[in-house]
């Protein structure tokens, strides 16, 4: 792998570092991967903010669109991994005054989760926050069994349109409502001609050979709905238009805009002969094509292909879609029908936390938290390459950096169980991006809460909070056993535990059990369907691999037994 960077885990904030140097008119909080609007201060009680994001490896997006008549604030989390929580609450806080904030979050489940308890947690100081969630992915457009329809390229023009309307003074449900109208009426479908490259893993996600194409692919180096013959540019150009024009019910005659999106490396040749045959289907349908646009919006690190984005549209529409904006990555030419580095820090997040200063005596805790995290730190290329097959290759990586993490604020943790694992969960969800993050967090937040109200502190009573550990991962996640995810492992090794401590048996004999279900549940997904998660998309390629994050949870917790039973 040949890439221009420094070092992998440094690449987020020195490309942010970069941007910050190349536009002057971003600024950054502080102790956050936030990029936003210079001038925020001056307009958040006038104008509502707009907020967007996600993993870093899609630039320009999400950045690059931050501006004058575009985005307010713009969370990058690590390559292909949704930003924390803390950092979205970071950005609404920055950015948000009395006209409210809109975010506009891509239908994956880790952006979903930590935009959404973003937003919860930024109601509950009082800011007026809002978000809507695109889904313009037609490939998936009708599947059932997926984490739905995936955001893509057309989340660029609820952008641009919602930014403008913004910028006029319109209210927040008025600023809502023209979102969701675009979403409601934006269909994207993508090629691929090969797969990206990851920083971290130094691997292509996944392979073609010459003569291959992925049809119906997405953003984060997951393979597509279909593989295909190469085709003729104007032949697959055809082959993206069809799906989009079906799904979204646009007719002859309808006024539309095409956006053809660069992946990461198709030369502008190819992306000016990809318009050409996407603007000659278009028209041949009797379709009143009023933009054309190609260019890098949303990018796949460097994968080759390009998606296309397909937007019935109105003369309302089209107004905001042709005002100016000041985002550096918005191609402000096109306002006509096609023709025959250094930091900046400002406006830090109020109310962070500080460290507490350690008052604990290390003990058994300790001891098993150590060998979870140790286990985790161990297993860090064998997740990698698990997650590399079935999903996007980063969980070894975030699954050790958190275990770092733990590790260094463990310290600090207070006295009591219930206290610990409620400052775990805190590292947890600053520390796990993706949607891993807001799953543990919840879970041994739930787990602390259970512990904090009952009278008993016994190995039975950890069980059952376990339990509604468990339950609340399945509320937060929408997912249950057998869906192919964490929970495959957790509810057998939490369900055993306690049942068996219930009929009387030994502890030891209990955790052994207990870790045994939880082996046996993780490699049982092998066997399973994703119904949840990235992995959702892949169908029946999953098939003979076990889940990742069940054998991660597995890992863990057979540490946890081992410490245990020493």
């Amino acid at each position: 792998m040949k890439k221009l960077i420094n070092r992998p885990e440094d690449v987020v904030r020195e490309m942010i570092e970069g941007l910050l140097a190349l536009y002057p008119t971003l600024k950054r909080v502080r102790g956050h991967n936030v990029v936003f609007r210079s001038d925020a201060a001056s307009i958040r009680d006038t104008q509502v903010a707009l907020i967007s994001g996600g993993g870093s490896g899609h630039e320009p997006a999400h950045a690059g669109f931050v501006g004058d008549g575009m985005l307010s604030a713009a969370v990058a989390g690590e390559v292909f991994t949704s930003p924390t929580t803390d950092s979205v609450l970071a950005a609404i806080r920055a950015v948000t005054g009395k006209a409210g904030a809109l975010l506009i979050v891509k239908n994956y489940t880790g952006d979903r989760l930590n935009f959404g308890l973003a937003a919860e947690l930024a109601r509950a100081e009082g800011l007026n926050v809002d978000h809507v969630v695109v889904a313009d992915d037609v490939a998936l457009a009708h599947e059932k069994e997926t984490a739905g329809a995936r955001g893509l390229a057309g989340t660029i023009l609820v952008h641009k349109i919602a930014g403008a309307a913004a910028a006029e003074g319109k209210s927040l449900a008025e600023v809502k409502a023209i979102a969701d109208e675009v979403i409601n009426n934006v269909g994207t479908m993508s090629v691929s001609l090969s797969a990206g490259t990851s920083p971290s893993s130094g691997r292509q996600s996944f392979t073609l050979s010459d003569d291959e194409v992925e049809l119906g692919l997405g953003i984060h180096g997951e393979p597509g709905v279909s593989r295909a013959r190469l085709l003729p540019a104007d032949d697959l150009a055809k082959k993206l238009v069809v799906p989009i024009l079906e799904a979204t019910n646009i007719v002859p005659g309808d006024p539309i805009i095409a956006l053809i999106n660069n992946l990461g490396t198709t030369t502008v040749m190819e992306q000016a002969i990809v318009a050409r045959g996407v603007l000659r289907y278009l028209q041949s349908s009797n379709l009143k094509v009023e933009r054309l646009y190609a260019g890098t919006f949303m990018s796949s690190l460097d994968m080759a292909g390009v998606s296309v984005s397909l937007l019935r549209i109105d003369h309302r529409l089209l107004a905001w879609l042709d005002a100016p904006t000041s985002a550096p990555a918005w191609p402000n030419v096109a306002r006509e029908r096609p023709g025959d580095f250094h930091e900046i820090a400002t406006l830090a997040p109020e109310g962070a936390a500080r460290r507490p200063v350690p008052t604990r005596t290390p003990g058994r805790f300790d001891r098993t938290i150590l060998a979870c995290c140790n286990a985790l730190l161990a297993a860090r290329d064998k997740l990698t390459e698990l997650d590399r097959i079935t999903g996007d290759g980063d969980l070894g990586v975030n699954m050790a950096s958190v275990a770092e993490a733990i590790r260094r604020d463990l310290p600090s943790y207070p006295e009591d169980l219930a206290g610990s694992l409620q400052t775990l969960a805190t590292t947890i969800q600053n520390g796990l991006g993706g949607s891993s993050g807001p799953l543990y967090a919840a879970f041994f937040l739930r787990a602390s809460g259970t512990l904090a109200k009952s009278r008993e502190n016994d190995p039975t009573s950890w069980a059952a909070a376990a339990l509604d550990g468990c339950e609340a991962v399945s509320e937060l996640g929408n997912a249950r056993p057998g869906d192919r995810t964490m929970l495959d492992a957790l509810v057998p090794f939490c369900t055993t535990l306690h049942d068996q401590l219930q009929s009387g048996a030994s502890l030891s004999r209990s955790l052994q059990g207990a870790a045994q279900a939880a082996d046996e549940g993780a490699q049982a997904t092998a066997r399973l369907k994703a119904r949840r998660g990235r992995a959702s998309y892949l169908g029946d390629r999953v098939l003979g691999h076990p889940d990742p994050g069940a054998v991660a949870a597995a890992i863990w917790l057979r540490a946890a037994v081992e410490s245990l039973s020493a």
